[in-house]
C-alpha cells in the first residue's frame, strides 16, 4: 500500500549508528522488528506483570500480550491513515522493553529510589539503554543497531525531553515532535491497556458491570445496545460485546480526530509534522473526555483495590531490599555488573541489574539474598 505524503519512508531514513549493508528482502524497519522480537529483553515481558499478577490467572495480561495488543491496534491506525505499518509494529514492540518487574509500581519504586540516589528512573531511557548496549548478540555492533527512527521513537513516543534537562539524548531531535508513526504509539497503548484493565478486572471479579456503567458513561451506552442486540447471551458474553465495542470506539475516534487535524494542519510531509507546535496523533475532545473517564474509574475501583495494593506492597518491598543491599554490598552483584561498579555509580548499576529482571526471577534473587544473610545472623 503507497504511503501517505506525512507517513516516514522507509528510504529516508537516519539509518543505523554502525552502516551495515542492506538486506536482500527486508526493509530496515523489518530487520528493527525482528531483532526487537530475537531479543532477551523482549521475552522477558512474558514474565513482568501488567496488572495481576499470575496468582490470580494464567489467562491475564502481562507485558508481552499487552505489547502484542499495542502493536495490533498500532498496524490497525497506521494501515487506515496510510503510516508505515513496519515501523509502527517495531515501535509497538520496543515500547515497553525498558519496564522493570512489577508494573508501573516497580518503576515508581525505582524511580524513587534513584531519586535519593541523585538521579531517577525513566522506562523510556532505560529501553534506549537496553537496545543500545545491553543486548549483546551481534559481533560487529553493541546492542541491536537499530535506526535512528525506531530509537527516536523509544525515547519520544510517550513525551517529550528536555535537551537541557537531558543532553545525552541532544541526538534525537528534542526540540521537534517525533513521527506520527511514534506519537501513535502512545495512544495506542491507552486504548489497549485502558480495555484490557477492565477486561482482567472483571475476569478477577474485581470490577462489577453494574459499577461499570454507573461511573463509565460510554460502557453504558454501549451495555444498552449490547442488550437490545443479545438480550439472551450470559452476563460475560454481553460484557465482551460491549468490551469490543468500547475498543472499537476509541479507535475510530482516534483515527477520525487525527484525520481531521491533519486536513485542517495541511500536514503534507515529515517535515511539516516534525514543526508543528503540537502532536497531532490524538482522540477528539469528546473521545478523550471517554478515555478519561475509563481512566479514573480503573484508577479508582481496580488499581487502588484492596488486593492489588497488597501485591503491589509486597512486589516494591522486594526491590527496594535488592536494592539497598547492591548498594551497600555491590560485591553481590553477578560478576559483570560488579565490574561496571568500578566506572558507574553503583546505584545505577544496581537500578539496571533490577529492571531487568522479571516478577519471578526477583522474588527468586530476592529470597536466596536476604536468606543467606538471614542465615548468617548470630
Amino acid at each position: 500500500m503507497a504511503l501517505a505524503p506525512y507517513a516516514f519512508d522507509v528510504k529516508q531514513s537516519a539509518g543505523r549508528r554502525y552502516p551495515e549493508p542492506a538486506h536482500p528482502y527486508r526493509n530496515d524497519y523489518q530487520r528493527d522488528r525482528d531483532r526487537i522480537i530475537h531479543a532477551r529483553a523482549f521475552r522477558r515481558l512474558e514474565a513482568k506483570t501488567q496488572v495481576f499478577t499470575r496468582r490470580y490467572s494464567d489467562h491475564f495480561r502481562n507485558r508481552l500480550t499487552h505489547t502484542l495488543e499495542v502493536a495490533q491496534i498500532a498496524r490497525t491506525v497506521a494501515g487506515a491513515l496510510g503510516l508505515n505499518a513496519d515501523l509502527c509494529e517495531a515501535l509497538a514492540l520496543v515500547h515497553d522493553i525498558g519496564h522493570p518487574p512489577f508494573g508501573h509500581a516497580g518503576e515508581d519504586k525505582l524511580d524513587q529510589l534513584m531519586r535519593r540516589a541523585g538521579a531517577g528512573f525513566d522506562h523510556n531511557l532505560h529501553a534506549l539503554r537496553i537496545v543500545e548496549h545491553f543486548e549483546q548478540r551481534y559481533a560487529g555492533f553493541p546492542g541491536l543497531n537499530l535506526t535512528f527512527e525506531v530509537r527516536e521513537g523509544i525515547i519520544k513516543h510517550s513525551r517529550d525531553y528536555s535537551a537541557a534537562e537531558f543532553p545525552e539524548l541532544a541526538d534525537y531531535r528534542l526540540e521537534e515532535r517525533p513521527p506520527l508513526e511514534a506519537q501513535l504509539i502512545d495512544r495506542a497503548d491507552e486504548i489497549a491497556y485502558n480495555t484490557a484493565d477492565l477486561d482482567d478486572g472483571f475476569e478477577a471479579r474485581l470490577l462489577t458491570r453494574e459499577a461499570m456503567a454507573a461511573d463509565v458513561p460510554l460502557y453504558a451506552e454501549l451495555a444498552v445496545e449490547v442488550e437490545r442486540l443479545h438480550p439472551r447471551a450470559s452476563p460475560k458474553l454481553q460484557f465482551n460485546e460491549v468490551l469490543r465495542r468500547l475498543i472499537d470506539r476509541l479507535t475510530t475516534d482516534l483515527l477520525d480526530h487525527t484525520r481531521r487535524a491533519l486536513e485542517e494542519n495541511r500536514i503534507d510531509s515529515v517535515e511539516a509534522v516534525r514543526r508543528h507546535p503540537r502532536r497531532l496523533v490524538d482522540f477528539s475532545p469528546a473521545g478523550a473526555e471517554q478515555n478519561r473517564q475509563l481512566k479514573q474509574f480503573l484508577h479508582r475501583r481496580l488499581y487502588n483495590h484492596p488486593q492489588i495494593l497488597e501485591d503491589r506492597q509486597r512486589a516494591v518491598k522486594v526491590i527496594e531490599e535488592l536494592f539497598e543491599l547492591y548498594v551497600a554490598q555491590p560485591e553481590r552483584l553477578p560478576r559483570q555488573y560488579f565490574e561496571q561498579t568500578k566506572a558507574v555509580p553503583v546505584a545505577r548499576v544496581a537500578c539496571a541489574y533490577i529492571a531487568g529482571m522479571t516478577d519471578t526471577y526477583i522474588f527468586r534473587v530476592h529470597s536466596e539474598e536476604i536468606g543467606s544473610i538471614a542465615a548468617k545472623a548470630p
